[in-house]
């Protein structure tokens, strides 16, 4: 992890927020201009369970769209084991631990910088 960046967006930093609130583990932004053009940033967080991910993804797409920010598409809700949710700019990862070991989005986007968020 690279420490703070330096001009993270005010939604990314709500959303990882969000994740904290509701007991996330691991919340980690990923700032992915210059490393992708698909979007700019990624957030990524872990529930220990399914029923955690799914609350940790429902928490913060309801108080994104309280402040006029809903996510263009959504995946992994009904499973809960990875869930994806699309800001179009950023886009939220909420992970089991497993499917968080598995995938390592932290190792495929290594060159990206970072900022951890203390839970």
């Amino acid at each position: 992890m690279n420490g703070l960046l330096e001009d993270l967006p005010q939604e990314v930093a709500q959303a990882a927020a969000l994740a904290l609130d509701r007991k996330a583990e691991g919340v980690v932004a990923l700032d992915l201009r210059g490393v992708s053009s698909a979007t700019d940033f990624f957030l990524l967080a872990t529930g220990t369970s399914d029923i955690q991910v799914r609350a940790i993804s429902e928490h913060i797409m309801e108080e994104m769209a309280k402040a006029g920010h809903r996510p263009l598409h959504v995946e992994g809700l009904d499973r809960a084991r990875w869930v994806l949710l699309d800001f179009v700019d950023f886009v939220v990862h909420v992970f089991h631990p497993v499917a968080r070991d598995f995938y390592q989005l932290e190792l495929l986007w290594g060159d990206a910088p970072s900022q951890l968020f203390a839970s």
